[in-house]
């Protein structure tokens, strides 16, 4: 595709018109809903000039998402299913990298099928069966497992977690999982999960191979009540052979602002490895005018301590995201009017002292439409010969833009 053929994609995509509502039917005991979502992104990026790394110092590209999504209630019984299609240009898989590929939430290669040349996928995000009583609900299948407290760092999250500058997240990947739910009292509650691991597999559209390693299933037990003000949690797992145990909490003081924070201890299968320690810590505050700022800091005993250490630390695979040992995030969103609604966040690494300030933007064009602006600017020293610096001077310089329509 050409940069004109981009250009009359975006415009296509940003043209309004009429969403159809969603189909429903029921009956005395059943009920069965279609709901769908599309979204069309445009990208525009300037890559740091590391020849090494980075193959495009300029990127321009676009895609097309399509999510059909499909619920149905019988009694205490239900069912969910999301399918998605998205066609890709080669500009949004890599970003101009040499080396970076999109991979996949570690699951099953085996419900994602690739064609049209490499930019087309098609592939099952969630597939679920739930029973549900009064004080218990039992879920088997893909979904998401969402165990954050934090908003920007989530330590706790073990599974598909966002990174601290994603904004919209809305849909949370499906992983292949079984959970349960017991509400023990009015106050109280235990959940067990447990999820499939996979061998890493670049060969394959996902990144991850199509049957299970079941020698490192992970299992999840998280035991959680509530007080006055506050929810206090306790976990205990295993996952990738690491035993882990940690703690969460989050509330309100004095009514007046909220106080976050989650964290584990993680004991290494491996006998070269020491023990991880990782946390987050948050205070957040919103006033009537809707305006909500944060304050969140991240400690990993694992991150590197100086920038020399970084390459080892990324080949590691330890952490996703994160490569130094502490960061800070400062974050504020605000409601400009009833349909414009603004969303920043600037990231500080403490052992580089590079920066990543994040800017995003949404619009609501109709009740079932909105367009969104997202802007990225990293701050800091630039890699060299494919030696990183800094590492959020690694970062291209982006703007996306987004239209998003529900029906």
């Amino acid at each position: 595709m050409t940069r004109f053929h981009y250009v009359c994609l975006l415009f296509a995509l940003c043209l309004p018109f009429n969403s159809n509502a969603f189909y429903q039917w029921q009956d005395e005991t059943t009920e069965v809903e279609l709901r769908g979502f599309a979204r069309g992104i445009g990208l525009a990026a300037n890559n740091p000039n590391d020849d090494f790394l980075f193959e495009q110092d300029e990127v321009l590209g676009a895609g097309v998402f399509g999510r059909l999504m499909m619920d149905i209630e019988q009694a205490a019984f239900s069912a969910e299913m999301h399918v998605v299609q998205s066609v890709l240009g080669d500009e949004l898989r890599t970003g101009g990298s040499r080396f970076a590929a999109l991979i996949d939430a570690q699951r099953s290669d085996g419900l994602h099928w690739r064609y049209g040349n490499g930019k087309a996928d098609l592939f099952i995000d969630r597939l679920n069966i739930q029973y549900q009583s009064d004080d218990l609900r039992f879920k088997l299948g893909r979904q998401p497992i969402n165990s954050a407290t934090t908003f920007y760092f989530t330590p706790n999250d073990f599974f598909a977690p966002f990174a601290a500058q994603a904004f919209f997240r809305t849909y949370k990947p499906g992983v292949d999982a079984a959970r349960l739910d017991w509400q023990w009292s009015d106050y109280s509650q235990l959940s067990l999960v447990s999820v499939l691991d996979y061998e890493l597999d670049l060969k394959q559209p996902t990144g991850w191979q199509t049957s299970p390693d079941w020698s490192e299933t992970a299992y999840l037990l998280r035991a959680s009540t509530l007080t006055d003000n506050f929810e206090f949690g306790l976990v205990a797992a295993t996952i990738s052979g690491d035993d882990i145990i940690g703690f969460d909490f989050q509330g309100e003081v004095f009514d007046w602002f909220g106080l976050r924070g989650e964290g584990h201890l993680r004991f290494a299968d491996e006998a070269n490895i020491d023990r991880d320690a990782q946390f987050s810590l948050a205070i957040d505050k919103r006033w009537q005018n809707t305006l909500t700022l944060r304050l969140e800091h991240f400690y990993q005993r694992s991150g590197a301590k100086n920038s020399d250490d970084y390459q080892l630390i990324s080949l590691a695979g330890r952490n996703n995201f994160y490569l130094a040992r502490n960061y800070t995030a400062v974050g504020a969103n605000y409601e400009f009017t009833p349909l414009w609604f603004g969303d920043a966040v600037w990231l500080f690494n403490h052992q580089d002292t590079s920066k990543l300030l994040a800017l995003y933007s949404t619009y609501s064009l109709s009740d079932e439409s909105e367009l969104s602006m997202g802007i990225n600017i990293p701050i800091g020293k630039q890699p060299e010969f494919g030696r990183l610096k800094t590492e959020f001077g690694s970062f291209p310089h982006s703007v996306t833009m987004e239209y998003r329509v529900y029906f």
